[in-house]
């Protein structure tokens, strides 16, 4: 029975059938040909024709890329470690910027915008705003010694600090208000959007990998191991796959194998000692930077105690990890058991830098969660149905790409630092952020008591805190403080 007719023919059912089934047959061809070349089995169908000296061509300029923009990195990164933590500092930002760049043209719609002028301005002004808080608030006690070491600097930017949180806040809500103010009929859903869109890369991409910058700070060694345990795993895992990869592991991975996971792990941890210990022995990259100083030597002039190498015991290795009661509570068991096991327990000792131990734990994360983040950023580009995320880094893809796995160990490195190794040191940084919440009168107060012992340590010229008494009295009344333009 006829259906339909197309340039004067008739067309049966049937034929339209046939038509349809011909067409579904190609395309699954197709698809089946896609899929066996992208998990390295069955022929490469979209390249007949080429020839292989053409292919092989683009294979080697394609790896001299590749490798040129490898060597440029690495140096470029080791300068910067040379240089100290600010650069380092900048470097995050720096990298930051691209992923978020990246991010946000993944999802923007150029035919939406050319009626919303500003719409992306707004999107990089809650970026800026977001960066002014979190780094702000990493490096505060560090940016008051340099602003408190100037009578200018502190006119200049000391109410910044101040109310660092109220002006952030501040900007935050002007930009919530214009975005508001800058709604447009028929746009509604895709502002939203994007809205939602910026909000989420803040959240989940810049804010935890910012926590590196606070690592910095900390000690370098807290920023460079765990990017280094990430990139070993990383090549570990690549080789043990290539070698004697078999099951596969994921699928949204289709070549991340079960023996390649497995590789990765084993290398890591094995490389988390070594590279922890060797580490451990420069103060350059273990002793944390109070100020904002580059190319300027570290204060301690030996790597703090968690790099110290000692004699370790089984209730020693415990006692780095668990809570006090814990560890009576293994000790009242080690009690109970035989004479001879606990001799034997007792004869196991460990020469190490405790830093070696936590080398250990961090290395288990970035082997066993850290993939993860790699594995999320790979669903997330096939819901976008694309292969990179950008082409920041020659040969490379994108930035992002890069960083995926690095994302997450930033977040767990800070908060293992902080849960198990924070020293806590009171340095000069913490004591003016603290002065500098007291009232005026106090300040002053506090001012003459450091001078009164001081000259009694005789640090100071012993007139020193009376002519500091006689100028102060001059000029104000404690709880009355004139100020001197």
């Amino acid at each position: 029975m006829p259906t339909r007719r197309r340039n004067g023919d008739t067309v049966s059912r049937n034929e339209c059938i046939a038509s349809r089934t011909r067409s579904k047959s190609n395309n699954d061809m197709s698809d089946r040909g896609h899929v066996s070349l992208s998990s390295g089995a069955g022929k490469d169908t979209s390249r007949i024709g080429a020839t292989p000296l053409s292919e092989h061509s683009n294979k080697l300029k394609s790896f001299r890329i590749r490798l040129y923009s490898t060597i440029v990195l690495i140096a470029s990164f080791s300068f910067i470690i040379y240089a100290g933590h600010v650069p380092l500092m900048g470097m995050v930002l720096a990298i930051q910027t691209v992923m978020v760049k990246e991010l946000f043209q993944l999802a923007r719609e150029a035919q939406r915008e050319r009626s919303l002028p500003g719409f992306r301005a707004q999107q990089w002004y809650f970026y800026f705003v977001a960066a002014f808080w979190v780094y702000v608030r990493f490096i505060k006690n560090n940016l008051i010694v340099e602003i408190t070491s100037s009578a200018a600097l502190s006119r200049l930017l000391g109410t910044m600090i101040r109310r660092h949180t109220l002006i952030s806040f501040s900007l935050y809500t002007g930009g919530f208000v214009a975005f508001v103010l800058t709604l447009n009929k028929g746009a509604y859903t895709y502002q939203f959007g994007q809205f939602a869109w910026t909000h989420m890369i803040l959240m989940t991409v810049f804010l935890p990998s910012s926590f590196f910058v606070s690592n910095i700070f900390e000690g370098i060694i807290w920023f460079l191991l765990p990017c280094a345990l990430v990139i070993v795993n990383d090549i570990a895992a690549y080789l043990a796959g290539f070698f004697f990869g078999r099951t596969p592991l994921i699928k949204l991975s289709p070549k991340k194998t079960w023996e390649g996971f497995i590789g990765g792990f084993v290398g890591t941890l094995i490389a988390s000692w070594f590279l922890s210990g060797w580490m451990s022995q420069s103060a350059w990259l273990t002793c944390p930077r109070t100020d904002l100083s580059i190319f300027q030597p570290m204060e301690c002039t030996e790597p703090p105690e968690t790099f110290q190498p000692r004699d370790f015991n089984a209730i020693d290795i415990l006692s780095l990890f668990a809570e006090h009661k814990f560890i009576k509570g293994v000790e009242l068991f080690h009690n109970l058991l035989p004479a001879d096991v606990q001799s034997w327990i007792n004869s196991i000792h460990i020469h190490a830098a405790p830093m070696q131990f936590h080398a250990i734990a961090l290395a288990l994360f970035a082997s066993a969660i850290a993939p993860f983040g790699g594995f999320f950023a790979s669903g997330f580009k096939r819901g976008f149905n694309i292969k990179d995320f950008g082409h920041s880094i020659p040969g490379h893809g994108g930035m992002t790409d890069r960083m995926d796995c690095q994302v997450v160990m930033a977040t767990f490195s800070y908060i293992y630092y902080h849960a198990f190794t924070d020293r806590s040191a009171i340095t000069l940084g913490s004591v003016l952020t603290i002065a500098l919440k007291l009232k005026a009168s106090d300040q002053i107060e506090l001012f003459l008591h450091m001078a009164h012992i001081l000259e009694s340590q005789g640090y100071l010229p012993p007139t020193t805190s009376k002519a500091i008494s006689g100028i102060v009295d001059d000029g104000v009344e404690l709880g009355n403080t004139t100020r001197y333009e």
